[in-house]
């Protein structure tokens, strides 16, 4: 699944829209284009392993801000290619880009970003990122297997 929009993301899942998923405007509902977002995110964080480090230390992503800027209307039938990656890296969090291209028009759809913290679920607090999460997310980044 390669698309010249998607060129660089580490991550780049499919997924069809739905009929269902259309609001009045015969478009995909606006809240359809996060829900792909976070299906990608999740996916991102699924392979530097995040959810693992959240179930041995208890700590976890958590979503502080996102963002979509919609540029073109995804209409059903369509076949989406969803990407994630991250741009920034901070102390306690990083962003995530993220687009959505549309295989019926060979546009890119939606592009957005999502701020994810580092969180301390067992103390109910942010914490710093991980040197072990930064070091495989740099590894994805680079498109090689995190460790």
């Amino acid at each position: 699944m390669t698309h010249a929009h998607l060129a660089g993301f580490p991550v780049v899942i499919a997924a069809d829209a739905a009929w269902g998923e259309m609001d009045s405007f015969r478009h995909l509902n606006n809240v359809v284009y996060f829900r792909h977002f976070e299906n990608a995110r999740v996916e991102y964080l699924r392979r530097v392993g995040w959810f693992d480090l959240m179930d041995t230390a208890g700590i976890g992503p958590i979503v502080s801000s996102t963002q979509a800027r919609f540029r073109r209307p995804v209409k059903w039938p369509d076949r989406l290619l969803i990407g994630a990656r991250v741009i920034t890296i901070g102390p306690d969090r990083v962003t995530l880009e993220h687009r959505i291209v549309s295989t019926a028009l060979d546009e890119l759809a939606t592009e957005g970003q999502a701020v994810v913290v580092c969180y301390d679920y067992r103390q109910g607090k942010k914490t710093a990122l991980p040197f072990e999460l930064r070091e495989r997310i740099d590894q994805l980044e680079k498109g090689e297997r995190p460790a």
